[in-house]
């Protein structure tokens, strides 16, 4: 992997997990909200870059050059779902979102899940902003040597 692909898998990273801070912080907003459904970002390696994954990447290029393929890596995020978990039911009359019964949902967002999601998605953000500086300081000392 090159040092620019390490930037791209940073920035990859970067952007994810802040549309997925960005769809944490809609939840949150959203607590009160009757009806409202809970959203789950569904995030997905962008490549297989398990151990098997390179070993059959290398038995394909069996006849290119005797070095490790390149894997992009990275993360994406692939969509999101809706919680299927149901609010509490609510009787109330009159609410213009009420049933024919007079019933509304409550949102089905927990704040302990959202605070817990909120937290790993900085740590990971966090992550990736280290990688992306521990690689500038590669190219910075790669600079320095080839003075």
């Amino acid at each position: 992997m090159t040092l620019l692909g390490a930037f791209g898998i940073g920035e990859k990273s970067v952007g994810v997990h802040s549309k997925r801070m960005d769809i944490v912080a809609k939840n949150i907003a959203n607590i009160d909200t009757p009806n409202y459904v809970r959203k789950i970002p569904v995030l997905n390696a962008t490549d297989n870059v398990s151990f098997a994954g390179l070993l059959t990447t290398m038995k394909d290029n069996m006849y290119g050059s005797a070095t490790v393929p390149f894997v992009s890596g990275g993360v994406s995020l692939s969509g999101v779902v809706e919680d299927p978990t149901l609010g509490e039911k609510m009787y109330v009359p009159g609410h213009p979102d009420a049933d024919a019964n007079g019933y509304i949902r409550s949102s089905n967002v927990s704040p302990m899940v959202e605070f817990a999601d909120a937290a790993m998605a900085q740590r990971a953000y966090e992550s990736s902003l280290a990688v992306m500086k521990i690689t500038k300081e590669m190219v910075d000392k790669a600079v320095d040597i080839g003075q």
